[in-house]
């Protein structure tokens, strides 16, 4: 039997040689499958040549126009688009820090993210502009830069005027600062293995969105582990990957923006995978060969009619994330597409990915193994590791464990001892296999469709009506997306259910907002007065 770190585990992750940060990585790639394709969106492809030359602008136009230095934070709020590759690999090629941001954040959530990381520059979609200008007053956001859906569609040389922001921000659109940054010469990077390249934001307990700081070492790594864990199912410039998931979350970027794109592999990008229809004949024409998804994607798609029409013939790896793969789906995917799913675990702490099954060899039900050089203890509430087979907290250690929250110590310090364990708040156990199982969260966390919702926040925003006196939120189950946000209250004048998710709508993403509301006389407690999320679960 396998001791509580797993031997198999111990390997050392070897980057590649010369390489001594993402961009050098991805610079080698672009060179190497210059004529390959690299992404293709909504009807139009893009080479690694045409990438490379596209970032290539991008980032002469941040280090020469944009006023920018190195290490400034630049965030990216863009959507599954062809302009969200060539910038993110342009922000890293000008020795810049990316700052995922989701686009349909509101201003409140844009504000504090881009305060907390202290964004300088924000690369943009024009129909999340009106948001920005809520807020760009109260950041430190000089430049923007503004993009549309079809700006790199059509064949069209004009670069589309854009409207300043405000009176101090210098605003232009994403074809003109191509335009401007072309021909010119990259100044040298500096950016070490050790340097911050990703500000990953996530939810915490506290309700305050905290930045994972993760370095060059991180990302590289965790491109290598999962490199080595695909094995034969993952060969380079041979696959095609469909890509419905956000790039702007950890997992989907993690993949194809930097492991699939450093093996010179192609993605198809679903700008919106809610549209099952467009979903369904963006990949009709395509000989994909990968898929990343999550439970309730593979679900709908396996449910949608035209589905098990299409080409699965050259389908050799699934991927699940995000949210936790039933064995019903799982079987239901393999009846519809041939395919088994490999369902991976990890969090943004850890760039993501710690434990992933081993393709074609699932053990469904679990969540895989410790990829190469990560090691996976389980401990009980005092931080002493239990026996193999007992149920404690998970907690990893290995090189992609971030670096700790951006400019909050604290925080830090409660998930991350000095020796680089990581606490991940999730509870599991070893299998007799050696393959790890999540029995659930100690955090009260709510995944809606593969994304976080922590209840604190929105606790937050319902108690800032004038007529709530408390509120709790928790998760409940739902066919659709896994789990959904549910809301209790108590009240100091009557107020309908339909108001309170109207005034949540005005300041939450979507998938944040409660789809219920429940008003209580009054809420669970402790003998100490603490609010039992946990028995109102089991209402």
């Amino acid at each position: 039997m396998l001791d509580n770190s797993t031997a198999i585990t111990h390997t050392k992750v070897v980057t590649p040689e010369g390489v001594n940060n993402l961009a050098d990585l991805l610079e080698d790639s672009f060179q190497k499958f210059a004529t390959l394709p690299a992404y293709t969106c909504l009807g139009t492809s893009l080479s690694y040549a045409d990438i490379d030359k596209q970032s290539h602008s991008l980032a002469c136009w941040l280090q020469h126009h944009s006023g920018l230095q190195a290490g400034d934070r630049v965030a990216i709020q863009l959507p599954n688009l062809l302009q969200y590759p060539i910038a993110a690999y342009a922000v890293l090629r000008a020795d810049m820090v990316i700052v995922n941001t989701n686009p349909l954040y509101t201003p409140s959530e844009m504000q504090h993210q881009f305060k907390n990381a202290g964004v300088k520059a924000v690369i943009i979609l024009d129909e999340h502009v009106s948001k920005l200008t809520q807020i760009i007053d109260d950041t430190d956001i000089d430049t923007v830069v503004v993009t549309h859906v079809g700006e790199l569609l059509d064949d069209s040389k004009t670069a589309p005027k854009v409207a300043p922001i405000n009176a101090t921000s210098s605003s232009i659109s994403f074809t003109q600062a191509l335009l401007d940054g072309q021909g010119q010469t990259l100044a040298p990077r500096n950016a070490g293995m050790d340097d911050i390249c990703l500000l990953q934001y996530t939810g915490g307990t506290t309700g305050v969105s905290k930045g994972a700081a993760l370095d060059h070492r991180n990302m590289l790594s965790n491109a290598v582990q999962l490199i080595d864990r695909f094995g034969e199912h993952c060969q380079q410039g041979r696959e095609t990957y469909i890509c419905p998931l956000p790039l702007y979350h950890i997992y989907a970027f993690m993949v194809n923006v930097i492991t699939e794109a450093s093996m010179g592999n192609h993605t198809v990008l679903i700008p919106n995978p809610r549209d099952l229809d467009s979903f369904i004949v963006a990949m009709s024409n395509v000989k994909f060969t990968g898929f990343a998804g999550i439970n309730t994607l593979f679900v709908g798609l396996c449910q949608h009619p035209e589905f098990p029409k299409l080409d699965f013939s050259h389908l050799k790896l699934t991927i699940s994330g995000g949210s936790t793969l039933t064995s019903a789906t799982a079987e239901l995917w393999r009846k519809v597409t041939g395919c088994t799913i490999s369902e991976a675990y990890g969090l943004s702490e850890t760039s993501p990915v710690l434990t992933f099954n081993f393709p074609g060899k699932e053990e469904i039900g679990s969540v895989g193994f410790p990829l190469i050089g990560t090691e996976i203890q389980f401990w009980n509430d005092d931080d002493e590791a239990v026996a193999d087979g007992e149920e404690g907290q998970l907690v990893a250690r290995g090189p992609q464990v971030m670096r700790g929250y951006w400019k909050m110590p604290t925080e830090t310090e409660k998930v991350l001892t000095a020796d680089g364990w990581f606490k991940t708040g999730d509870i599991g156990k070893r299998l007799p296999s050696g393959a790890i199982k999540i029995v659930d969260r100690l955090k009260d966390m709510i995944i809606v469709s593969g994304f976080n919702v922590y209840p604190n926040q929105v606790e937050d925003v319902l108690t800032q009506h004038q007529h709530v006196l408390e509120a709790a939120v928790v998760g409940e189950q739902d066919d659709k997306t896994g789990e959904r946000v549910c809301a209790y209250i108590t009240v100091s004048q009557p107020i309908s259910q339909e108001e309170m998710i109207a005034f949540c709508r005005e300041q939450l993403t979507a998938y944040k907002v409660p789809k219920k509301v429940i008003i209580l006389d009054e809420l669970p407690k402790s003998t100490v007065g603490k609010i039992l999320r946990r028995a109102l679960r089991s209402e």
